[in-house]
């Protein structure tokens, strides 16, 4: 069978129809690009899939429980706003009750330093599903009531079921446990929550910075507690040795 004779391509032409290959593969990787893109869904805390996944602001909880320490609480969620972290606030009863008396906030007051705030007995809340994206959770003050809570994962109320679900998704949980003397019950639950991963922040005062006021105190304790965050509060001085002599 005789073969159709067609006239060899110039190298015009060869580089031309390259060139429109080329480009042919390009659009074709973009479309499957967009496609994958439009794929990719994330949930929201009410359900169902939404708009595709976006990098999004830290998001901390900040629950804040009955025991003496409420300026470290105030002084957390200022400092959680000014570095731009999404804040969530969950108050005991007893935490508005002692709030009112260590602080010039009210509840209302405080509430309206995070981004949402939750009540303690609404089991029906985000926080208490894994579901909702957080970076991590404190709890500050944690009472010994609160903390024998987590360490036994009982979840009466919003503070503690929030804190089983940091622990059991993985993610950090602090307690700034607030007490002393320590019964041998408050040792045995630090080291039960501790066990179970959470981090056990007793409010220690350091006196290497020469603290001038109470206020100094209380910078370097929640910069530490933002350290466990790997947030830089950038508001306290950090050891740097013995100067030299």
């Amino acid at each position: 069978m005789a073969r159709t004779w067609s006239p060899p391509s110039s190298p015009a032409v060869e580089m031309e129809e390259d060139m429109e290959a080329e480009d042919e593969q390009q659009q074709q990787q973009h479309e499957e690009e967009q496609v994958s893109a439009a794929a990719t869904t994330t949930v929201a805390a009410g359900g169902g899939p939404t708009a595709a996944l976006a990098p999004r602001r830290r998001r901390i909880i900040v629950a804040m429980t009955g025991a003496t320490g409420a300026p470290l609480g105030i002084a957390t969620l200022l400092a959680l706003r000014r570095l731009g972290v999404e804040t969530h606030l969950v108050t005991s009863r007893w935490a508005d009750r002692t709030l009112r008396h260590e602080t010039d906030y009210t509840p209302a007051t405080a509430r309206a330093l995070a981004d949402a705030a939750h009540a303690n007995a609404d089991l029906g809340s985000p926080l208490a599903s894994g579901s909702f994206r957080v970076d991590g959770m404190v709890v500050v003050p944690c009472s010994m009531r609160a903390l024998a809570a987590v360490a036994r994962g009982l979840g009466g109320d919003l503070v503690a079921r929030a804190a089983d679900v940091v622990l059991k998704e993985r993610r950090r949980l602090v307690l700034v446990a607030r007490e002393c003397p320590l019964s041998l019950v408050h040792l045995d639950n630090m080291a039960a929550a501790s066990r179970a991963g959470a981090v056990v922040f007793p409010p220690v005062p350091a006196f290497y910075a020469r603290p001038a006021s109470v206020q100094d105190l209380v910078d370097h304790t929640v910069g530490r507690i933002l350290d466990l965050f790997d947030l830089d509060a950038g508001n306290f001085d950090r050891w740097a040795g013995f100067p030299a002599r």
